[in-house]
């Protein structure tokens, strides 16, 4: 990726790193969830998630506040087996989710305070000392990630551990996962990665394998943090076509602006009128 084109340089950053990025490939992920463990100890997140949903292995059941790696569970037929096209065994599709970073982060567009930076690695990282709790980051993410601490009130999310890259160390998720399922590294070095991994799983049969969040014209730019699939998103809990919420932000203040020209005009127009 050139560097000029980033979203660090976007953000004023002169002369930033290369953008650094997840690539989770949901194909071998084995669910042991050693991302989460391993997320929450070393950023000091809170415990939760210690009652199953109905039959689900999946405890988690979601991105929160206080958790920033979330691996879902879900069970599902597998491809027909045999040649008369009789249905095989159930699967697990397993997906450690997590902080999109978006190119285009709506949740930065909408935070009063700053709280919420853009840093040079082009992550996105909010400052829990500089949150007020307003809320407004919540509902302007197009993932649902963002979320508020009960009884704290402030908004917490997936930092990319960015005081470990800073430091030149990889995430602690990515360090924990016993798989590689997790992958932490140049954006541009993981992309392609990613699709010489899909064009392996497709020569293998896997024809479901597709690549999420990887595409730079999706509706937010696409994402530091996309995903190696091997259903459709929805399935996952993703949206299919993501968009950046503030993206008619522009727009609606320009229209506001010439509403607000034309009132003032207006009662100008009448008050010079009265006058006379």
């Amino acid at each position: 990726m050139d560097n000029a084109a980033s979203p660090a340089a976007a953000s004023g950053y002169a002369d930033p790193p290369r953008r650094m990025g997840f690539f989770t490939d949901t194909s071998v992920c084995i669910g042991c969830k050693a991302c989460e463990v391993a997320c929450k100890e070393w950023n000091g997140v809170p415990d939760d998630g210690f009652n199953l949903l109905g039959m689900s292995y999946d405890n988690t059941g979601g991105l929160s506040a206080n958790s920033w790696r979330a691996v879902a569970f879900i069970e599902q037929p597998a491809p027909p087996k045999a040649p008369d096209g009789g249905a095989g065994d159930l699967r697990w599709l397993m997906m450690s989710n997590v902080c999109k970073h978006c190119t285009h982060a709506a949740c930065l567009d909408v935070c009063p305070t700053g709280a919420l930076f853009r840093t040079e690695f082009s992550t996105v990282v909010v400052q829990e000392d500089i949150c007020n709790g307003c809320g407004y980051c919540i509902p302007a993410c197009p993932y649902g990630v963002i979320d508020q601490r009960e009884g704290d009130g402030r908004a917490w999310k997936c930092t990319m551990c960015y005081d470990r890259i800073g430091d030149g160390l990889t995430p602690a998720c990515a360090k924990a996962c016993p798989t590689q399922s997790i992958q932490y590294g140049p954006l541009d070095e993981l992309r392609g990665r990613a699709e010489q991994r899909q064009a392996k799983l497709h020569e293998a049969g896997e024809t479901s394998a597709r690549l999420y969040g990887n595409d730079p014209g999706d509706g937010v730019g696409g994402d530091g943090a996309f995903f190696l699939l091997l259903d459709e998103p929805e399935v996952y809990g993703l949206p299919p076509d993501p968009v950046v919420t503030t993206r008619d932000l522009p727009k609606m203040w320009r229209t506001a602006g010439l509403a607000a020209l034309t009132m003032a005009a207006a009662v100008v127009a009448a008050f010079v009128g009265r006058s006379r």
